[in-house]
This record gives C-alpha cells, structure tokens and sequence, in this order.
C-alpha cells in the first residue's frame, strides 16, 4: 500500500455560495502506478455531493453524484474517467456542492496510492453482450435522392456517468430497439468516446460522440468529437467550444422542474431538445411555447434521456429522425447541422417529413395536420402527401396529443 491522503470537514452553505466547486489537493509521489480516491459523507437532509479529479495536465474524469470513488491508471479508469498515467505533482479532488442543507455535511475524502495489480483488479472489463439476432428491419421513409432517414436517439447515459449500461450494451439495446444512431451524452466527461468506434463497428450502430454539460442551473447536449466541455465555465462558452470542435450544441430539457434552464446567453446554440421524456402529457404546448420564445429559429430534436429500464423512457422515444447522405457519424451531424430532421413518439409510430416544398405524412391515417395556427387537415391514407406552410407542423389526434413533429 502506498502513501494516504486524507480531507475531512464540514462543506456549509456559505462554501456553496463561495463557489459550486471546491478542490482538495492530493501530492502524488514519482513512480505512482495508480490513484484510488474515496468520498464518504452524510446525506442525511438531502446532502449531494459530486466527484471529479484533475490532474496536473488538467481534467482527468467526473461521476457527479453517481460513484463514490475512483481509480486511475495508465491502463484503464474507472468509468467517467479518463486512463492516463498517474504523474507525480499536485491533483485535485473536485468536490462539487450540489445540495448542501442548512447543517451542513459533513465529509471525508482519502486518495491512496496503490499498485498497477490492485488497479486492474478493481476495473476489470466487463463481458460484452452479443449482438442482438433478431434486429427489426429498416424503417424506409421517403427521402431525398441519395439520403436515407435515419433513427435514433439524442440523449443517453452509460455506466460513464449515471447509467447502468457499458457503452455494448448501449449499442447491443439500441439495435434490438431498431435504432441507427444514438448520441452518447454522459455528464460532464467524455471519457466513454474511445469506447464508441469499436462498439459502433461490433453492433452495427452508429455511436454519436457526446457530452452532456450538466450544473444546477441547466444541461446542455453538445455532438461530435469536440473533446471535453468545461462545465464551470459559462453557457456562451460551452457554444463556443462545441463550435470550435465542430460539434452542435442543444438545450436540453428546458423545462424540466429544479433543472430547468436558466442560463443567459448571447447567442441561441443551433439545436433544441423540443421533445424529451419529461414532456408527460402530449396535450401540452408547453415544449412548443418554450421553443418559439427561445428561438423559432432553432432546430427541434428529442430525446429519450435513457439512463435504465423501468425508471426513463424507453430507448428512443421519442425518435429522432435524420435524413443523411451516410449512416456515419459525420452524416449525422451534418443532417443535423442542415436542419433535415423530423421528430415522432416512437421509432414505429406517425412521422411527418418535408419532402419537395410539401409535407409528407407516413403511418399518420385518420390524424390531424396542425400548423402554427393550430390543426387545419385530416390526414388520409397510410402515406400521404400534403401541400407545405411554412413554420412548424405536428401530427396530432382529435384531442390534440402531438404524436409527430417537423420544423
């Protein structure tokens, strides 16, 4: 066993307001194989606390309130961090001051040097799902020559942050639920981006690269590869970085009780998370004010928020719908990027599509066409094509639950 660090205290009220992060240095030895960090505190009156760690280069993993230690080696981490070797110099245990009650928490946190054996017992890999035999078949809509309608999901966890599934069985799950992307967006790391390529080319999936920067005031999705988000930072910030990795960046779930958005910003980001699980009751126009107030001009998608079965939705629902020149991550991206998308309440369910100047309505017989102004048209027939208005349109039944969305 090597050298122990300890930090124990009280984390107050005044110390959340000081700053919503705190940090407590670890002096790390030469020749240090591997750094296990542990943080045991009370919760009684509700006390959050979230774990992160940087390491003198910088960020080095963050699991928020879902694991109460971590390891870190050259060879592998413990999920939402990142592997890497354990250089001596000063680290820093980021304790984040989620909820603190009116007492006080009380805390303790012990960082220990261990050996490279120890490390690897601890992160052992876990065994890797088949791929799913029974795959539904493709959902052909109609497209543009040489585009395909992809889809997919926006908004999921793995093990990487607060869910309980590898990033396998993330893929293995979404193939047996007939999806063709899904973004992997665990909370502020991106420390499951290596795992993507690999899982995508086993499954037969595309993975989107993502992040979801997450603090008390608000989440933001960002896509694509654009390397770590620095959630401390500001709202303005996180555009620019994703804009500078060539990524895109949505609000998410902006109405979503004590998580609501409430960061200002001087610039809209390109996308919007319109349709999320949370939207409970399809009547509701709530997801539709919200967005024509924040930003007409913003691209919708939706999002399942999948973190684990029986407590989020199902995988994919709603559905994502792309319409892209490649089923790679980079035609996504760029579907998304052009605004060729369209959002339904599953992945087999009424979808409403533009197509040539007019809409196109697929699995929609008997629905109502609604427009800005509200439902005008039945929709008649199994495909149906109807003449385009501008603005945003809906599917929706005779008591107005929405069921299908296009911007």
């Amino acid at each position: 066993m090597g050298s122990v660090i300890r930090h124990a205290g009280t984390w107050t009220v005044e110390d959340m307001l000081v700053s919503p992060w705190h940090y407590l240095p670890v002096e790390v030895e030469p020749g240090t194989a591997a750094l296990r960090v542990t943080l045991s505190y009370s919760r009684d009156g509700g006390a959050v606390l979230d774990l992160g760690c940087f390491g003198p280069a910088g960020f080095s993993g963050w699991s928020g309130g879902a694991r109460s230690s971590f390891v870190v080696s050259a060879a592998a981490a413990t999920p939402g961090y990142l592997p890497a070797e354990v250089v001596a110099g000063v680290w820093q245990v980021a304790i984040g001051l989620y909820r603190v009650p009116a007492e006080g928490v009380g805390y303790e946190v012990t960082a220990e040097a261990i050996g490279a054996a120890s490390a690897a017992s601890s992160l052992a890999d876990a065994i890797a799902p088949p791929v799913p035999g029974d795959r539904p078949g493709p959902r052909r809509l109609p497209a543009s020559p040489g585009r395909t309608w992809l889809a997919g999901d926006l908004h999921a966890h793995t093990v990487h942050s607060d869910g309980v599934m590898t990033v396998p069985e993330l893929a293995a799950h979404a193939v047996s639920r007939g999806l063709d992307f899904v973004a992997v967006t665990d909370h502020n790391t991106v420390s499951h981006h290596r795992e993507l390529g690999s899982a995508s080319a086993a499954y037969g999936v595309t993975l989107l690269p993502g992040q979801e920067v997450t603090t008390a005031r608000g989440h933001a999705g960002v896509l694509g590869d654009t390397g770590w988000i620095d959630f401390r930072t500001s709202a303005d910030s996180w555009l620019e970085a994703a804009e500078r990795g060539g990524g895109l960046m949505s609000v998410n779930h902006p109405f979503a009780g004590d998580v609501s958005w409430l960061h200002s910003m001087t610039r809209r980001p390109p996308l919007l998370e319109v349709w999320h699980w949370s939207w409970l009751d399809p009547t509701w126009t709530t997801p539709f004010s919200w967005w024509q107030a924040w930003d007409p001009s913003a691209i919708p998608v939706g999002g399942s928020d999948w973190h684990r079965p029986g407590s989020d939705a199902p995988l994919g629902t709603p559905t994502t719908w792309v319409e892209c020149d490649d089923a790679g991550v980079d035609g996504v991206l760029d579907g998304l990027r052009a605004g060729r998308v369209a959002i339904s309440g599953s992945r087999n369910g009424p979808v409403l599509l533009r197509r040539d100047g007019g809409f196109v309505a697929v699995g929609a017989d008997g629905l109502l066409l609604a427009g800005p102004e509200g439902p005008y048209r039945r929709v008649s027939g199994d495909v149906a094509t109807l003449p385009g208005r501008p603005g945003y349109h809906r599917l929706v039944t005779a008591s107005g639950a929405t069921v299908a969305l296009t911007p």
